[in-house]
């Protein structure tokens, strides 16, 4: 641990539930790692390689954590690079894009889209897995095919070799470069190149293997595609999982974005009429063609996307590809479709082909495709885990190998297995369900391990690879050799000792001798509760946690409860307390419970909804009391923490400031918010307001009442009600607003008796109101507008009483009433997590629009997680999730900064420094003080 430290000074965790948060991944093994390091440069890895080397203790690399075959978990040493290596910069207007391995293909791809272009690798987890990640595993996807993969797109990279030595392959100099300082390795890919070249039997099997997608062993390509021992180099580090040498930095050529797009969902009697179609369909030019067997559609008919026509099919050994045509104009998009007219009219469909532009329709077919694992993974028994594999043959092969597949399930019992993949590339993925315990009794893991033998003979008998795009990992690493045969093996065993001659870079991946090694360390899942007993582990809530930098994701917040349960199930008294110690300020008190997590997630976990629940059971009963009274009084309450804030604007801040700390240190830092000197003086009362013809009942937010709005501003709530007036649209405020809330409060801090006090003042108030649902509902804070939804929907009445944003409200009804006015220049827009959540954003950036001649998001944006009071309660909270962004902000000067949520506009004042104001309140003051009708 010491030589760690001093390799990456301040940087090493090692407390046991930092260990065992990052011993999962998306995979189904599970080691315990003896120390987590966060190294920020090359030059720290390549210290840590020192470290590794003089104590023999292998170094595992981890980023996304998406992977799924077992390459990034370890007994050893992990290293987390997502952390610290996410720079991005766009190259040449995008035709190229240096990429740091923590950044996520999204990102990247965000930072490209401006300039119409693209990375060719697109995984169907782009929102989560990483650039590293990309390159390690040779990533691939639904349409990029073999010619767009990160083997054929990448442009550069900086390596850092076991040795220590660093490797820029851009360097004009770099092969000289790279012979005078690893001489042996230099002289060994020479020698690897010159003897496979030489063998026809060698050029031939390898020319066949990587004709269709392969990422089994090494990529052995290299040697035959490039003369060079640097570029052999370059592209043998591609897929290689970790196992040569580090990415610290990876340059692409990038490809053109293509957005005109058009989809259909091809329903074909028999999964022999489907394959056999798709020689034709990939000459028509159609860019993804993606198959979906009987048993998926069985799964699909049960997605709310599914239509009429895929509900009412009788489904009896049918299959479907979803195709889709991608082009980068209007016009080339109406030729490809009027090209394929002919084409799919001659196909033997059940049902007449029909492509749809329609963006809401393809989303929809999409979804049905992407949803697949969810639904299967979501619904397994309890206990089980969800097994993905991708395999690939010649597209000629894939029927005969989906049909041995079908009949493996059978013979095995997987009875909701599914298969489904890029038939366009031979390359098909099953998911099935799998009890993984290695002994006792229910355990299955000699069907499995049978199941997977049969499986390997079924693929490589159909001329195809174990693997396709997922990387070898642990699970394929004991079938390399079979694959490949015993000289092909030994080559691939020279590769390892040339670059890491002491075996330091994750040993047993890609290459491993034990026939079982596969079947070791395999991950089981207590049953623990029911918030979260359907996550698969996968990681894609990771990248929009706002607690990501600083303690837990809703991955780790998770698998924490698992490992809890199994130190209680294996009567681990000491080991279950000490988890849940270091649980309670990494898991629970600095969660913002947003609810992004459930956005990304695909069975859709809310884990905030976990840490309220927890919170409630660790709430005391005088808190409990305490907040109960208070939701019996709010009007009052709030009135007064309002006048509190404005009085002690007029105290020195140092004075203030020190007094509450000393209060939180005293009475607890989850009981007393922080104050400092940046934080609003408090706002106006509510007040009700009569209208003779209401078009909405508006419910002010009563945030506007604690805080008071931004230097020289009006607030949101006199900004809403003159927009109204001045389009003439009428509201109506309720008599008794000043004491009433959405209810945020008491259920973000699991003050259940607060809560439930709160939700029956609230229904009955806007029950009449509203005329019994008549009016719709207008909150004009995002957070409030969904706190209040969710307050309706649990006591029942959500169908009944319809709520509405103030910002959709004012787009549809106040909006088409104002004229342009003086538009901003430009504008910086901070979307909440609460607006992205509800769907309010394109209401949003219609208002913005109105607001500013150029409004920006962020490419870093996230939720500011300042919740509420969590930002005063936390503030290292909020500082860590807005790090990022507000560099990014910062970057360049806006006319102003908006947002629609006031403690938001605080959060986001405190991180850049600028005032933020809510939307509307600029939309009131940039447009014309006239009306049209």
């Amino acid at each position: 641990m010491k030589s760690l430290d001093r390799a990456v000074q301040g940087k090493v965790r090692a407390r046991i539930s930092d260990r065992l948060a990052y011993a999962h991944d998306a995979s189904h093994y599970l080691l315990t790692p003896l120390a987590v390091v966060t190294p920020a440069s090359a030059h720290e890895v390549g210290d840590l390689f020192k470290a590794s080397s003089l104590h023999a203790v292998p170094l595992t690399f981890r980023s996304g954590g998406t992977s799924l075959s077992g390459q990034s978990s370890t007994d050893g040493v992990l290293v987390d690079t997502r952390s610290n290596f996410r720079g991005l910069t766009v190259l040449e207007s995008g035709a190229r894009i240096r990429c740091e391995p923590g950044a996520t293909v999204r990102q990247v791809n965000a930072r490209l889209a401006v300039h119409g272009r693209k990375l060719g690798p697109d995984p169907a987890s782009e929102s989560a897995c990483t650039v590293g990640g990309i390159v390690a595993n040779n990533s691939s996807g639904m349409a990029c095919g073999t010619e767009n993969n990160a083997y054929h797109t990448l442009d550069s990279a900086i390596l850092v070799l076991a040795s220590g030595t660093v490797v820029d392959t851009a360097a004009p100099d770099a092969d000289r470069a790279l012979r005078n300082a690893e001489p042996e390795l230099y002289s060994g890919l020479l020698r690897l190149r010159d003897q496979i070249r030489s063998d026809p039997g060698h050029v031939s099997r390898i020319k066949e293997l990587y004709a269709i997608k392969n990422t089994m062993g090494y990529g052995m390509n290299s040697f035959l595609d490039f003369d060079d021992p640097v570029d052999i180099l370059l592209h043998l580090a591609v897929g290689s999982e970790g196992t040569l040498a580090f990415i610290a930095q990876a340059t692409f050529r990038t490809i053109a974005l293509k957005p005109h797009a058009a989809t259909g969902l091809l329903y074909f009697r028999s999964l022999a009429d489907a394959t056999v179609s798709l020689p034709a369909l990939v000459e028509a030019g159609f860019a993804t063609i993606e198959l979906l067997d009987s048993t998926s559609l069985l799964v699909a008919q049960q997605d709310p996307g599914a239509d009429e026509e895929l509900q009412q099919l009788r489904v009896q050994g049918h299959a479907a590809l979803l195709v889709e045509f991608q082009e980068e104009s209007q016009a080339n998009l109406q030729e490809a479709i009027a090209g394929s007219e002919a084409l799919l009219a001659a196909l033997p469909l059940e049902i007449p082909a029909r492509l749809t532009t329609d963006t809401q329709r393809r989303a929809a077919l999409w979804n049905i495709r992407k949803g697949l694992y969810a639904s299967v993974a979501g619904n397994r028994p309890s206990g089980t885990t969800a097994l993905l594999e991708d395999i690939a043959v010649p597209v000629a092969k894939l029927l005969p190998t989906c049909q041995g597949l079908v009949a493996l399930f059978e013979k095995y019992g997987y009875d909701s297995a599914v298969i489904f993949g890029h038939a366009k590339d031979g390359n098909i993925h099953f998911l099935l369900n799998e009890r993984l315990e290695e002994h006792g009794e229910g355990s299955t893991l000699q069907r499995y391990a049978d199941f997977t033998e049969e499986m390997v003979d079924l693929v490589l008998s159909n001329g195809g690879t174990l693997k396709a795009e997922h990387g070898t990992g642990r699970i394929m690493a004991p079938f390399v050799r079979r694959q490949y045969g015993e000289q092909l093996y030994q080559f691939m065993r020279d590769i390892k000792t040339l670059f890491d001659p002491e075996g330091i870079l994750n040993p047993g991946i890609v290459l491993n001798d034990d026939p079982t090694f596969h079947l070791s360390h395999l991950k089981t899942s207590p049953p623990v509760e029911k918030e979260v007993d359907r996550c698969v582990e996968c990681g894609y809530c990771e990248p929009v946690c706002p607690s990501k930098d600083i303690t837990l994701t809703p991955r780790q917040r998770i698998v924490l409860r698992r490992e809890i349960a199994r130190a209680e199930l294996q009567g681990q008294s000491q080991l279950k307390a000490q988890l849940e110690k270091e649980y309670q300020y990494g898991g629970i008190d600095t969660c913002a419970v947003d609810g992004m997590c459930q956005t990304a997630c695909p069975v859709l976990i809310d884990t905030g909804e976990l840490v309220k629940r927890l919170r409630s059971e660790g709430r005391s009963r005088v808190e409990q009391t305490a907040w109960k009274a208070a939701a019996g009084n709010w009007g009052a309450v709030s009135k007064l923490g309002g006048l509190a804030l404005t009085a002690v604007k007029h105290l020195p801040p140092p004075l203030v400031t020190g007094a509450s700390e000393a209060a939180r240190i005293a009475i607890g830092r989850e009981q007393i918010p922080r104050w400092d000197a940046d934080l609003p003086a408090g706002g106006s009362v509510r007040r009700p307001l009569a209208a003779t013809e209401p078009k909405a009942v508006y419910l002010a937010a009563c945030i506007s009442t604690m805080f008071g709005p931004a230097s020289g501003s009006q607030g949101v709530t006199p900004a809403f009600l003159e927009l109204c007036s001045r389009a003439g649209v009428e509201v109506a405020v309720p008599v008794a607003i000043t004491d009433l809330c959405c209810g945020t409060p008491w259920k973000s801090k699991g003050m259940t008796d607060g809560y439930d006090v709160m939700r029956e003042k609230v229904v009955p108030v806007l029950l009449e109101a509203t005329r019994n649902g008549e009016l719709p509902i207008v909150c004009d804070a995002a957070s409030c507008t969904e706190g209040l939804e969710r307050l309706l929907a649990a006591m029942g009445e959500e169908p009944r009483l319809r709520t509405l944003d103030a910002v959709a409200f004012v787009d549809e009804h106040v909006l088409p009433h104002l004229p342009k006015g003086s538009p901003l220049s430009s504008l910086s827009l901070h979307p909440t997590c609460s607006s992205t959540r509800m769907g309010l954003n394109p209401a949003l950036a219609r208002v913005a629009a109105a607001v500013a001649d150029e409004v920006v998001i962020s490419d870093d944006w996230g939720c500011c997680a300042f919740a509420g009071d969590r930002g005063m309660l936390r503030p290292e909270l909020t500082a860590s999730a807005t790090a990022r962004q507000a560099r990014s902000i910062n970057a360049r000067p806006f006319d102003a900064y908006a947002s629609v949520n006031r403690t938001c506009e605080i959060g986001m004042t405190r991180a850049t420094g600028h005032e933020y104001r809510h939307i509307l309140e600029l939309l009131a003051s940039t447009t014309s003080k006239t009306t049209t009708k």
